[in-house]
C-alpha cells in the first residue's frame, strides 16, 4: 500500500536527522499523533502536509517519493 511505503520512507529519512517523532512534528508544526499515524501508513495525507514534511526533512518531493511505486 502506498501510504505504508510513504510512511516508511518518511520514518527512515526522519531517523537520519536524529529527531524523535515528537521533536520533528514540533519542528514542522504538526500534531505528533497525526505525524505518527502518517509514519505508520494509516493516513491518506494531503499534498500540503507531504510538502511540509519534505521541507522539514530538507528534501524535494521527488526525493521523498524516491523508490515508492
Amino acid at each position: 500500500m502506498v501510504t505504508r511505503k510513504l510512511g516508511n520512507r518518511i520514518q527512515n529519512l526522519r531517523k537520519q536527522t536524529g529527531l524523535s517523532q515528537e521533536k520533528f512534528a514540533l519542528q514542522i508544526n504538526m500534531d505528533r499523533t497525526y505525524f505518527a499515524s502518517v509514519e505508520a501508513g494509516k493516513r491518506n495525507i494531503s499534498i500540503r502536509n507531504i510538502k511540509k514534511i519534505a521541507d522539514g526533512l530538507g528534501v524535494s518531493l521527488s526525493k521523498l517519493f524516491e523508490g515508492i511505486e
